[in-house]
């Protein structure tokens, strides 16, 4: 069933005076709330918990959800641009056909979420956890990915053109016909990654660790 809107205002009234640490403050928690088409454009709901929440088609831009909890949550079609989604955790959502605009998710953990086909060009996931998230078909031109965690996370035809992964670990991440042109992987961890059929024309590739590495002929470095 869906929340109310009485309810909801009450709580996120509660959540704001808990934000001021007032004494009758309360931390929203809508855990399995569904949220779907809610608009929460612009609302501060920082260190909330949204545990498997429901909030397809939510308005979240410019929402402030900063070290918020979503695990679990069902993202699908939702706005979160110009969201300051950093060092939320966001492990195991569902973000297909969400609109990711300019969306802050430094330090997210987003390990194991669903960014198939994502639109994410020039976002910054500097210190991310994306530990075996599915990146298939993304497009991440110009993203900022440095020393983000990428071991295991699937990158099959992403474009990852002009990235900066800069001490990335991608420790046997399948990057499979990925785009790397004119990416920076200056000091990244690319050991027993799959490389096959990847472009890396004028990729930056200094002090790269390519131990066991798939090359983009198909062979073993």
């Amino acid at each position: 069933m869906k929340i109310k809107r009485e309810e909801l205002e009450h709580i996120l009234m509660k959540h704001e005076r808990w934000l001021k640490k007032e004494d009758d403050g309360m931390c929203a928690d809508l855990s399995g709330a569904n949220l779907s088409e809610v608009d929460l454009a612009g609302v501060d709901l920082s260190g909330a918990i949204l545990v498997r929440a429901n909030l397809v088609r939510a308005n979240l831009s410019e929402a402030v959800l900063r070290n918020a909890r979503l695990s679990g949550a069902d993202l699908t079609d939702s706005n979160l641009s110009g969201a300051d989604l950093s060092g939320a955790y966001l492990a195991r959502c569902d973000l297909d056909l969400a609109k990711l605009p300019d969306v802050n998710l430094v330090r997210a953990n987003l390990s194991e979420a669903d960014l198939t086909d994502a639109k994410l060009t020039g976002i910054n996931l500097s210190n991310a956890d994306l530990s075996n998230t599915d990146f298939s078909g993304a497009v991440m031109t110009d993203a900022i990915l440095a020393r983000a965690d990428l071991t295991d996370a699937i990158l099959v035809n992403a474009n990852l053109s002009r990235a900066y992964l800069a001490r990335a670990d991608l420790y046997e991440a399948d990057l499979v016909h990925a785009n790397l042109s004119g990416a920076n992987l200056t000091a990244a961890n690319l050991s027993e990654a799959d490389l096959t059929g990847a472009d890396l024309t004028d990729a930056a590739l200094l002090n790269v660790d390519l131990t066991g590495t798939t090359w983009v002929d198909g062979t073993k470095k």
